[in-house]
């Protein structure tokens, strides 16, 4: 069977994390931290992969001093990542050419929001935005550097949003919008060391028919502003073993606009911006045909967005 080495292994980091009622419409469209220990620049073999991400946070709502909101908001996610990834073999402008495809889904609770039966018996099952990334491509250049571009497109046809609120008034299961973004990945992979950069321009769309958590009516057009995510890998293979130190930021680029952001207080002329960074030890296995890595995140800084614990298991293996 092929073997995969966990530090020479790319793929991809797909999903969301949560910012609730804060400077963002609901989700980030990255996974914050989930493409930790990867080697953000390179491309696998040849070959058809399946990963799995099965990533747990545990979030309070910070405002926009950093503080911990006075409410005691708090949102509980688990989130399950299946990506086939495929490595046709095709050299692209002398780079490996790769795309993939993803149908994230999620256990949300969100805690805190008592008005209007808010937080009370809201936890639920839904699918996030269905992820499609056409194309990657990856370059190998000297002195064992790799850098990687590619294009995501996250589809409007997530189960349940803030244009179409779940029946008990939980949080949304994904994004009433379309998102585009351009990727770059940057790797430095030597004597089994592993120093990786991975970068994400997210640019959404408006969603024309946000709806009110708690009243649930419809306050018009929201449109997040665009925000960049950045995972950082620092990791070391021996053997079968890889252990190491990740870390991921968030910052939101631009302010969020349109009638509905306005009256939830975080419109442009507020421009109350997201902002997260976080970092933590990573440890990963590599059995005969299977990867399998662990990472763990914890808060350093949020401002109008919700951080807390982050912990994600990881496992890869080709078909």
């Amino acid at each position: 069977m092929k073997n995969i080495s966990i530090a020479s292994l790319a793929v991809i980091g797909l999903a969301l994390t949560g910012s609730v009622a804060s400077a963002e419409e609901l989700w980030d469209p990255h996974l914050r931290g989930v493409d930790e220990g990867l080697a953000a620049g390179a491309t696998p073999p040849p070959g058809v992969y399946g990963v799995l991400n099965n990533y747990w946070a545990g979030y309070d709502k910070y405002d926009s001093s950093g503080h911990k909101a006075a409410n005691g908001e708090k949102l509980d996610a688990l989130v399950e990542v299946p990506i086939i990834l495929w490595v046709p073999g095709w050299n692209v402008l002398g780079a490996d050419y790769s795309a993939a495809i993803a149908q994230p889904f999620d256990y949300t609770n969100l805690k805190g929001l008592s008005a209007a039966g808010v937080g009370a018996n809201n936890a639920h099952w839904g699918t996030f935005n269905t992820v499609v990334i056409p194309g990657q491509l990856s370059w190998a250049l000297p002195n064992d550097f790799h850098v990687k571009t590619g294009l995501t497109v996250y589809l409007d046809d997530a189960s349940s949003s803030f244009s179409h609120l779940p029946a008990n008034k939980g949080v949304g299961s994904g994004n009433g919008f379309w998102t585009v973004q351009p990727d770059l990945g940057v790797s430095w992979l030597h004597d089994g060391w592993n120093l990786s950069m991975d970068a994400h321009y997210a640019y959404n769309f408006a969603d024309n028919h946000y709806h009110n958590l708690i009243s649930g009516a419809d306050e018009g057009t929201y449109k997040s502003g665009a925000e960049l995510a950045i995972d950082y890998t620092a990791a070391k293979t021996i053997g079968k073993w890889t252990f190491g130190i990740g870390a991921h930021q968030e910052n939101q680029l631009v302010s969020d606009s349109g009638a509905a952001a306005a009256a939830e207080g975080c419109g442009a002329a507020k421009g109350c911006k997201a902002v997260n960074y976080g970092a933590g030890p990573l440890l990963g296995y590599q059995f005969e045909s299977v990867s399998i890595m662990g990472e763990y995140n914890h808060n350093i800084y949020a401002q109008n967005d919700v951080a807390g614990q982050i912990f994600n298991v990881r496992l890869v293996a080709p078909f």
